[in-house]
């Protein structure tokens, strides 16, 4: 019959009534009819599929309400994993070629009920034969002693789920075997329903009550849409089984436990598993994935919106409102208000996150080095001094700046990487992706029970696109275990989601973990995991948590809004920690505390309550390259006993300090970006009453004994294999080739305990002095420094501070260069172009003031007021204002020597006759070079524009027949 002779609606009509297999002739026809018969998806196909009692909604139990791609599809799928069962017969009858001519006898159907020839269960099976059909009428059916099954039998329950209870056990002898639509509860003289050592089982459609499944290797099994109450299935050396689509309830222990590696010797219907597991793996199918997984995909707009307008210099003090500096984040936000778990958010491409952009630009008044306050009719000479070693770091804009050429871009990416993309590098996490073996589990539901999935003694488990809620915890794996989790969601556990330990590794990518009482995952006792693109967020705890020898890889994940420390390491733990976005949590975003260490690489900490980085107590990390901003307190905090690395970060922003550093810490500070944090750039302090109350622990106060034991944390060590070489230790805390810039209050803070060497750093244009030293009872070092433009002075030190100022440039400071009221040394320093003194010595201070070169714009080169003391030789001064004395000394000449200086005067004469000061020898300080600078500043791949030195020499109107009042000198 022709097609076109009907409308095509009375065709899908008519076809609506026909039974499966016409269905199945009518597509043999021809193509018309096979086009028509698939265009019955959403109608008859539907039908079949829901309507089938072998079967659920196709996304049961954790999206019935979501429509499957095809309904077709779907049930083309169930009724080929419904006969897998049968294949062990397909290849018994294979490897015989008389099957081909002799005629395969016909399978007997049986009927187990009160009014049937069979009352019971056990009578049934005693004449069934191979393969064939036991269907079981509604009623309960109770065996008093154990169903051996001892040949291949389907049992199926007739009517609706619950019309047929069996209270059995049965213990399985033959190949294969199949339940359908059965309730299972165990009989009275024990607690296990199902039990198989060798053959395969499929479960399809049943509930399990109260009971539980043994299945031992080489056995298999293959359960579907099954509901498991107050049961578990438990694995012991299983090389492969498949559970899909089934829904754990109440479980007083284990839902799935798994045990023991998977034995060589598979049985038949493992390939089968394999096939099956695969085609419908998330990897292969990702369309496939839990919506449910992004579920907070409005919390991840919303925060990057905050993200985008939050203003770090609010509370910032008169004069850096007055700068005309307003950072302003430009974030690409989605149009279709959907959020992208691997990136920000979604702008019509899915792999493409948010840019963020900074205007950082200074204006040319701001950087000038000269006084809008000057009289024109007073000359003055500004000596020249060219680009010293420093110069380089003082960049006219910040590296976050995105211009149009995307030169200034950092090192590290701003997007958070795809799963795929981590997978197409890693060849490891390729291989831990795509390993099927021991117990597969897709698309199930684990809720309200104690435990979800257990892994030991070197068992291997695959997890994908399950919900796992308001359980004790979600997944353990200890002792070897080998755990895959993709595209799962954790939820509301009472203790920690994911829980590894005793060296149990595996591959745990694209997870959304949430709302769990203790750590999101929880990782001890050497357990190595490979965690990939998860969200890991709104946690009542930390997000991540690595102790007691820990380890493991940390890469492309989103943590957020956690109550404590977005990553915790603690008590040795040494996981690497690289290209996370940690932000918006209640306390630090990483914490390592109690002797903890680890590698904190190029990540994004941003917006954490807390100190972006807090580091303590012995806890001693490698942070590098990360960039740590918009902090509601300060960027990195090194407490009590504190150490670590903290090299090449961009530390900006932030509403405290850049780096507040505990006088009793070693921290090594190098070759890091400090700015626009609205106090210090670096602040030490001896004790935490120096500060504005600081918790105790930042990072939070994990329960982390374990409900089966307590562990002697701290000897606990990783004796055997160091995670990372350890950067160099050092005796004296050290702060190094730092660009400290535009804090809103002065460069470095010191009040310390202990000795301090702060060694090449450019501290520039912050909003008070330099460096201000107020309590320093053992030496500090302050060497080769670059003290330039800063709103107060370049250095202070007061009373009772000791201090040596050796080879450092300080130029073009508001006030006076140095002030001190302490005692120590001044040597070899450059002090030049200040607007007050050069060099100041007031109240008691004693100085050792030798071979520095000293001008003032406007003032006394040196100023010796008060009872000052000590000695003042072989210094060079420079006049700056004409008229105004050099050296200004105090009547307390007994105690203070000065003598063999060198005073230079600038005349208008000189002026006209050429005569020019130079810094020849030496140069300008400091004398230090970028290319000395320590090894790993190279791996930062900062891009740090280099700035042209301004020396202007400003001379009486009329100086130049010809024209211009200012004088050049490059």
């Amino acid at each position: 019959m022709e097609i076109s002779g009907l409308p095509l609606e009375l065709w899908r009509l008519i076809l609506a009534y026909l039974p499966l297999p016409d269905l199945g002739r009518c597509c043999v026809v021809c193509r018309a009819w096979y086009e028509l018969i698939i265009s019955l998806d959403n109608t008859r196909w539907r039908q079949l599929c829901l309507g089938c009692n072998e079967c659920k909604h196709p996304n049961w139990p954790n999206q019935p309400d979501v429509e499957p791609q095809s309904w077709r599809e779907a049930f083309r799928q169930h009724h080929l994993a419904s006969k897998i069962w049968t294949k062990n017969a397909q290849d018994m009858e294979s490897s015989n070629c008389l099957h081909l001519f002799r005629r395969k006898k016909d399978r007997k159907t049986i009927y187990v009920g009160a009014t049937n020839e069979h009352p019971n269960l056990r009578s049934a099976l005693a004449v069934a034969n191979m393969y064939d059909k036991i269907f079981v009428c509604p009623g309960v059916y109770e065996e008093q002693n154990e169903v051996i099954l001892k040949v291949p039998v389907e049992i199926i329950g007739l009517g609706k789920l619950g019309d047929v209870a069996l209270l059995i056990s049965f213990d399985q002898h033959c190949p294969t075997a199949r339940l359908c639509n059965l309730v299972l509860m165990p009989a009275w003289f024990t607690p296990v329903v199902y039990k198989t050592f060798s053959g395969h089982i499929q479960l399809d459609n049943c509930n399990v009550e109260n009971g539980q499944v043994h299945i031992h290797a080489p056995g298999t099994c293959h359960v579907k849409f099954c509901t498991f109450n107050q049961s578990s299935i438990n694995f012991q050396n299983v090389s492969l089984s498949l559970i899909e689509n089934s829904e754990f309830i109440g479980s007083e222990g284990t839902s799935v436990s798994v045990a023991g590696s998977g034995l060589t010797d598979r049985n038949w219907a493992c390939k089968h598993l394999a096939v099956a597991a695969k085609s419908k793996s998330v990897l292969n199918s990702p369309g496939q994935a839990l919506s449910s997984t992004c579920s907070s995909r409005n919390h991840c707009q919303s925060s990057l919106s905050k993200f985008g307008a939050f203003e770090s210099n609010e509370n910032m003090t008169g004069a850096r409102q007055t700068s005309g500096f307003t950072p302003n984040f430009q974030v690409s936000h989605p149009k279709d208000d959907h959020c992208n778990r691997e990136g920000c958010v979604l702008k019509r491409k899915p792999c493409e996150g948010a840019r963020v952009a900074l205007d950082t630009d200074y204006s040319d008044t701001e950087m000038s080095t000269s006084s809008e306050n000057e009289d024109d009719e007073q000359s003055v000479y500004k000596l020249s001094y060219q680009s010293h070693g420093l110069s380089r770091m003082l960049s006219r804009t910040n590296p976050l700046r995105l211009q149009k050429k995307g030169t200034d871009l950092l090192p590290m990416d701003l997007e958070l990487k795809t799963l795929q993309k981590e997978l197409q590098k890693d060849k490891n996490a390729q291989i831990l992706a795509s390993t099927l073996l021991g117990c597969l589990i897709q698309k199930c539901l684990f809720r309200d029970g104690k435990g979800g999935v257990f892994i030991c003694s070197q068992g291997q488990a695959r997890l994908e696109c399950n919900v796992f809620r308001n359980l004790s915890y979600a997944v353990r794996g200890i002792q070897n275990a080998k755990i895959v989790m993709i595209k799962n969601e954790i939820s509301q556990c009472k203790a920690s989601g994911i829980f590894l330990r005793l060296e149990a590794g595996g591959l745990i990518a694209d997870n959304n973990i949430h709302s769990n009482s203790e750590a999101g995952i929880d990782i001890r006792k050497g357990a190595n995991p490979l965690i990939l693109c998860n969200q890991i967020h709104s946690g009542h705890r930390s997000g991540i948590v690595v102790l007691g020898n820990g380890k493991g890889i940390i890469r492309s994940n989103r943590i957020y809004g956690n109550k404590e420390a977005g990553i915790y390491i603690l008590y040795n733990g040494n996981p690497v920690v690289s290209g996370n976005h940690i932000y918006q949590g209640l306390a630090a975003g990483v914490a390592v505390n109690e002797n903890g260490r680890g590698q904190i690489l190029e990540n994004i900490i941003r917006e954490n309550h807390w100190g972006g980085a807090d580091i303590r107590r012995g806890g001693d990390p490698i942070l590098r390259n990360n960039l740590i901003c918009y902090g509601y307190s300060d960027g990195v905090v090194i407490g009590e006993r504190g150490k670590g690395l903290i090299e090449g970060n961009n530390i900006y922003g932030n509403k405290g300090c850049g780096v507040w550093v505990m006088s009793s810490s070693l921290p090594h500070i190098a070759n890091n970006q400090i700015s626009r944090n609205n106090i210090y750039g670096v602040a030490v302090f001896c004790r935490k009453d120096d500060t504005n109350d600081y918790l105790n622990n930042q990072g939070g106060n994990e329960n982390f004994n374990d409900e089966w034991e307590i562990v002697n944390w701290e000897n606990d060590f990783d004796s055997d294999e160091e995670r990372y070489t350890s950067h160099k230790p050092i005796t004296v805390a050290l702060i190094e080739f730092n660009n400290i810039n535009h804090n809103g209050a002065a460069g470095l803070y010191i009040k310390s305990s202990e000795t301090l060497n702060i060694t090449a750093n450019a501290v520039h244009a912050n909003h008070d002095n330099g460096i201000a030293v107020y309590q320093s009872s053992q030496l500090t070092h302050i060497t080769n420094n670059s003290i330039t433009c800063n709103s107060v002075g370049g250095v202070l030190v007061e009373a009772g501070c000791k201090v040596e100022l050796r080879g450092n440039g300080i130029y073009d400071n508001n006030s006076h260069g140095v002030t001190s009221k302490g005692e120590g040394s001044v040597l070899e320093n450059d002090i030049l172009g200040n607007h007050g003194y050069g060099l100041q010595l007031l109240e008691n201070a004693d100085m050792k003031v030798t071979k520095n070169r000293i001008q003032s714009l406007h003032d006394y080169g040196i100023a010796i007021l008060d009872q000052a003391k000590g000695s003042v030789q072989e210094n060079q001064i420079f006049r700056g204002k004409i008229g105004k004395t050099i050296l200004e000394k105090t009547a307390n000449l007994e105690e203070c020597t000065v003598k063999s200086n060198e005073i230079l005067t600038y005349s208008k004469s000189s002026c006209r006759s050429g005569i020019v000061w130079k810094l020849d020898n030496p140069p300008s300080r400091p004398h230090v070079d970028g290319s000395t600078r320590p090894l790993s500043m190279a791996q930062t791949n900062q891009r740090v524009a280099s700035m042209t030195t301004r020396i202007a020499a400003r001379v009486e109107r009329g100086c130049h027949d010809n024209g211009s009042i200012f004088c050049s000198i490059l």
